[in-house]
């Protein structure tokens, strides 16, 4: 895998370990989030560390190598990045637009994938460089707001979860709180289109011609 030439790209968004992060080091990019959490736990099981994780280990800085193998260690995304486990760290909410633009790449030059997954990567660079902690605030409140502008938040939704969830009392406070209050324009915003260029139709399935209480049972 290590001397495939196409290259390979793998997005380490939440739990490698044991064979999956020996499926992904050995390849070129490896792109960590702050999901990412990665460990050969084999040690725990009187095991070795397989798949090739004593080369990989064996080249980290200083002894760091030997303490992650030895000890079956938990690295988050971070760690990942600062140790060479993974040579890129992009937001996990920037995921989707980072795999779009790699799939619109008609090329294996390595240099040109490098550059795409590190315009993603730069974005925590753009937030966090500021000289100070407004600065770094400011800067973060409008990427949040940049992204609201791609979907609409539902306080419903995060008050339904609230009252049934974590108050339990079953009592949510609805906006609006009235059948009666809700406007012909605020359902129609649920069913109308989105601006996408790849926006597809949904093609539903044709009518069913089971029995009635079949279809019930399904």
């Amino acid at each position: 895998m290590a001397t495939y030439s196409k290259p390979q790209v793998s997005i380490l968004d939440g739990i490698v370990m044991g064979g999956g992060l020996g499926v992904s080091v050995h390849g070129r990019f490896r792109v960590a989030t702050e999901k990412s959490v990665c460990a050969m736990p084999e040690t725990a099981l009187g095991l070795f560390p397989d798949t090739g994780a004593s080369y990989f280990y064996s080249r980290l800085p200083g002894f760091f190598g030997e303490y992650a193998c030895l000890t079956g260690a938990r690295l988050d995304g971070a760690e990942m990045l600062a140790c060479g486990l993974a040579t890129h760290f992009v937001p996990s909410y920037s995921l989707p637009f980072l795999e779009q633009a790699l799939a619109k790449v008609n090329t294996s030059d390595p240099d040109v994938i490098s550059a795409i997954i590190t315009r993603f990567s730069k974005m925590i660079d753009r937030c966090f460089s500021r000289r100070t902690i407004e600065e770094m605030i400011s800067s973060l409140e409008n990427k949040a707001l940049n992204k609201k502008d791609e979907g609409e938040f539902s306080e419903d939704s995060f008050e339904g979860c609230t009252a049934i969830l974590i108050d339990k009392d079953r009592n949510p406070k609805w906006e609006p709180s009235r059948l009666e209050l809700i406007r012909d324009d605020d359902v129609d915003r649920y069913f109308s289109k989105i601006d996408d260029q790849d926006w597809q139709d949904l093609m539903l399935p044709p009518t069913s011609n089971l029995h009635p209480y079949a279809i019930a049972r399904l």
